[in-house]
């Protein structure tokens, strides 16, 4: 080889190179490489004088490293594209997390203001025993209609449960062994009278002391009857 054409071959190889880089800086928006690309491109007319053997030696060394730029760019522009993704997904997470918790408060708020709602409209719903008209005698149906009117709805199965063990709805009812008297068969039978003087004829007043007795010692009609299933009186 001549000496001109080592020397050629040593400043193509180095345009290649320089040549490579000028690229790589001007994709990177880098306007300083923009002489050295311009001179790259001028000395690459030499690459003519070297034997075709050696000048794909020097465009091979230039591919391999346009190939390890374009790389390392792509691994950059990976990574921030899966940071990206992540953080969007746990920005998405809690926003998710945060409607379910307050889906799940307003819910449960709800669902008390239904409760109270409904255990307000029983309430409200119940009659007082001077609310009906005094009658000289009623039938069992008229005495469970006044009951009904009187007692929670939640609490009617087990009041009627504890009148139909004591009396059958029969508000004249006497044992004939105690004594004990009416719906309640109440012993003495005098002490509904702390309700009404007409306990005795009434059954809007004994079901208004029944229930009044219910609640201030069992707590409830079904505390009541809860008593009674397991022994038998209350």
């Amino acid at each position: 080889m001549s000496r001109i054409s080592v020397r050629g071959f040593a400043v193509a190889s180095a345009t290649a190179v320089t040549a490579v880089g000028s690229v790589v800086g001007v994709a990177s928006g880098s306007t300083a490489q923009n002489n050295d690309a311009e001179a790259a491109a001028t000395d690459l007319t030499l690459l003519a004088d070297i034997p075709a053997g050696q000048q794909a030696q020097v465009q091979t060394a230039s591919l391999t490293q346009q190939a390890d730029v374009q790389a390392i760019a792509a691994d950059a522009s990976a990574k921030k594209e899966a940071e990206e993704a992540a953080r969007k997904a746990a920005a998405k997470s809690a926003i998710e997390k945060k409607e379910a918790a307050e889906a799940a408060e307003k819910a449960a708020q709800e669902a008390k203001e239904r409760e109270e709602a409904e255990e307000l409209a029983s309430r409200s719903a119940t009659r007082d025993a001077s609310s009906f008209t005094v009658q000289s005698s009623y039938s069992i149906a008229e005495i469970q209609s006044m009951a009904r009117a009187m007692v929670p709805g939640d609490q009617w199965t087990c009041f009627s449960n504890i009148v139909d063990h004591e009396s059958s709805w029969n508000y004249q009812a006497v044992n004939p062994s105690s004594g004990a008297y009416g719906l309640f068969q109440a012993l003495p039978g005098s002490k509904m009278s702390s309700v009404g003087s007409d306990w005795q004829t009434n059954p809007a007043t004994q079901i208004k002391w029944g229930l009044n007795y219910m609640n201030e010692r069992y707590g409830s009609p079904c505390g009541a009857w809860d008593f009674w299933q397991a022994n038998r009186w209350y």
